[in-house]
């Protein structure tokens, strides 16, 4: 079965850090563009970060400086690093894979984990 399963949200006080998880099963994450992307409330799905399958990375002008993401091919898992966490940075942030993906569009991303909550508290 072909899945990505994230983990690793919580609540954390601003200024905290958290570390989100994205591992995947059925297929390997080193042939594949993964992205985190993020949902407030009321607002649109923004992409927040993106690791290629050649490990170039970016990331969102808002998140820019604060988080960095990686990935561990033994691991199969791709990592989000997330610091000085912002009470705007609350949201449901999911992983999404692309194969041999050069970048991460958010309407072009073959598989999707289910998301995990992180709020931050002010």
């Amino acid at each position: 079965q072909l899945q990505l399963v994230e983990s690793g949200g919580g609540l954390v006080q601003a200024g905290g850090s958290l570390r989100l998880s994205c591992t995947a099963s059925g297929f390997t994450l080193d042939s594949y563009a993964t992205g985190w992307f993020r949902q407030a409330p009321g607002k649109e799905r923004e992409g927040v970060s993106c690791i290629t399958m050649i490990g170039i990375t970016n990331f969102g002008d808002s998140v820019k400086g604060r988080f960095t993401i990686s990935r561990d091919n033994a691991k199969n898992t791709v990592y989000l690093q997330m610091n000085s966490l912002k009470p705007e940075d609350t949201a449901v942030y999911y992983c999404a894979a692309r194969r041999r993906g050069a970048s991460c569009p958010g309407r072009a991303m073959d598989y999707w984990g289910k998301g995990t909550l992180v709020t931050v508290s002010s």
